[in-house]
């Protein structure tokens, strides 16, 4: 009797349907919920990488070139301080170029001073913007060129550089062409002549993702193909600004006997004056 009775509960232990039916439903309902927080780490994750990398990139070039405009000198005896407003399709790309003694010689024949160029240029096959620096330690008969370049941004949108003569800002600097000093209406312009007391930098990176083509490559301009509409690509772009005194400036105005304006200017955005394209960098 016993040992039936045993049997009998044997038979009877287990789980009911609705017992089963109810585990299923939180077990699916349990892993649902993991695979939105999944998603959604994910996605954070897919949002916060772009700009992080915008961020360090920004304070990367901001850093470069904070460090050569403060140490900057004349570029050669025709031309001091050379800042050009140029636009690149719909990117403004300015373009710069100086002396600095911010160069530590590596090689025979090299000082501190060190002929330097900032410019934008597009990458043929990645259809990205890239900032570029051209350093060439040697005094060339042709201060815009030679020497080597490196990379120091990707996925820049915007470099708008504006000059600060201690009254205004110029959205250029100095005369490479030399037409303003043969106009006599341009000749008392601040800019045309000298090195500016400050410079300030306007630099912007896209904010979203990189689209890709069937080859793997990224999309024109570097960012996903709806930026001009609709769709992640229209965020805008994120906008890092500094200002930059150049330090050597009254020192070399003292040594030749001027005198240098100790204002300064405001560092809130300034409006694109719209110059006319100058052609590619130099």
């Amino acid at each position: 009797m016993r040992l039936a009775l045993t049997r009998s509960r044997r038979r009877e232990a287990g789980f009911t349907l609705i017992e089963l039916t109810i585990g299923a439903a939180l077990m699916a309902l349990i892993l649902a919920s993991a695979y939105a927080c999944l998603s959604s780490g994910l996605a954070a994750q897919r949002l916060l990488e772009p700009r992080l990398e915008a961020l360090q990139s920004a304070r990367v070039a901001l850093r470069l070139m904070t460090a050569d405009l403060r140490a900057a000198c004349p570029l050669s005896k025709e031309a001091d301080f050379i800042g050009i407003d140029r636009m690149m399709g719909d990117i403004e790309a300015d373009n710069l170029d100086f002396g600095t003694l911010n160069y530590s010689p590596v090689r025979p024949g090299e000082g501190d001073f060190c002929q330097t160029s900032y410019y934008l240029d597009q990458d043929p096959q990645a259809g990205e913007w890239v900032l570029w620096r051209r350093r060439n330690p040697r005094i060339a008969l042709n201060p815009y060129s030679g020497g080597s370049r490196e990379e120091i941004a990707r996925g820049v949108r915007q470099l708008k550089l504006e000059y600060y003569d201690g009254f205004d800002w110029f959205d250029t600097w100095g005369d490479a062409e030399g037409d303003g000093k043969r106009d006599a209406s341009q000749s008392l312009l601040s800019n045309l002549t000298g090195m500016p007391e400050a410079v300030r930098i306007t630099l912007a990176f896209t904010a979203g993702q990189r689209a890709r083509s069937a080859d793997g490559t990224a999309g024109v301009g570097g960012i996903a193909s709806g930026e001009s509409g609709t769709g992640r690509g229209a965020e805008p772009p994120l906008v890092y600004q500094t200002v930059v005194r150049l330090n050597t400036v009254g020192t070399a105005s003292a040594a030749s006997g001027g005198t240098t304006s100790t204002g300064t200017g405001s560092t809130t955005m300034a409006p694109n004056a719209g110059g006319a394209p100058s052609g590619g960098s130099r």
